[in-house]
């Protein structure tokens, strides 16, 4: 059996997508509901690109709830560390998408976003053996608004630590999943100061450190290896090690932009799987991973869904031959 050599800890979900894009959530006639939630994403993601992948997160013992985790293991990735709580539902987010395909979150319907399977990971649950073999833990900040996933997250930190595994984190804001969205930004800062390599928006980044400026956000950080500032269509701009750059975004038509920051991510981290972080110290060779990042996540805005869209390694070389 092949351990996971990356771990992905958070939520999986149902993103149910307007089915007509351009209208507001109560002019929805139908939906369509795709497989997501950030971590799953990435997890996914990696092993369609040829990086072992475990998902640690909790699901409902419902239908719901049996079909993502069954999807997950179609896809290859590794099963462990899934909990399943016996009355939580398995969460589903409304998603509303512009004329151009971009999309906001809309909500969670009739159930309160406390009361949802996700919630409930437990701390004590994680499987040890996970960490012993892996290289990578990526997490995100949704779980950290409610108080069990909470220490699991922390929790799952202080394992990587203790196994010397590398820590990334894609913000991944919103505030609908908080109960009191004024508790975010302290909460997610405690925990961004244990990380290794940080992906943020750019709005994400003005709210936490007032600057979109990476190499600023590193030096601010102190022991962080890597920043990378996504900016949607406009660029990426990182910097890794000592290195700073800026790469502007590929032009695609866009379907939906549901889950390109984590194809990003799992992009990303991928390469650094594939070639190590000392690869990032060549100048050249960290801007090739940002491209190469970048090129996973446009690949995936140009198909509906997040899971479903996401590229193969094949298609990612093709594209990046031809732009």
């Amino acid at each position: 059996m092949t351990h996971p050599q990356v771990l992905c800890l958070g939520e999986i979900l149902f993103d149910c997508l307007a089915d007509r894009a351009g209208q507001a959530y109560e002019e929805v006639e139908s939906w369509t509901p795709y497989p997501g939630g950030a971590p799953a994403n990435v997890a996914s993601g990696l092993v369609k690109l040829g990086t072992p992948a475990g998902f640690i997160g909790c699901v409902g013992q419902d239908d719901v709830g049996d079909e993502l985790v069954t999807l997950l293991k179609h896809l290859g990735v590794d099963c462990t560390g899934v909990q399943r709580h016996d009355t939580a539902p398995t969460r589903k987010v409304y998603v509303v998408r512009s004329e151009d395909g971009d999309r906001s979150f809309a909500g969670f319907g009739e159930i309160d976003t406390t009361e949802f399977a996700d919630t409930r990971l437990q701390a004590d649950q994680l499987p040890h053996e996970l960490f012993f073999q892996a290289d990578f833990l990526v997490v995100g900040s949704l779980e950290l608004a409610f108080p069990d996933s909470r220490k699991a997250v922390f929790r799952a930190i202080e394992m990587a630590e203790q196994y010397d595994v590398k820590i990334a984190i894609d913000i991944n804001r919103r505030d609908m999943f908080w109960s009191d969205p004024a508790e975010s930004k302290e909460i997610v800062e405690s925990l961004i100061k244990r990380v290794d390599f940080l992906k943020i928006s750019d709005d994400e980044a003005e709210w936490l450190f007032d600057t979109i400026d990476a190499g600023a956000i590193k030096y601010r950080l102190g022991n962080v290896e890597g920043v990378l500032v996504t900016a949607g269509a406009k660029n990426t701009t990182y910097c890794l090690g000592e290195n700073e750059g800026v790469v502007p975004s590929f032009s695609v038509d866009v379907v939906d932009t549901t889950g390109a920051g984590d194809a990003f991510v799992a992009g990303f981290i991928h390469q650094v799987c594939m070639h190590g972080v000392k690869y990032l110290e060549d100048p050249n060779k960290a801007k090739d991973v940002v491209r190469y990042a970048m090129a996973v996540g446009a690949l995936t805005t140009t198909r509906p869904g997040a899971i479903a869209a996401q590229p193969l390694p094949t298609e990612v070389i093709a594209f990046l031959a031809t732009h």
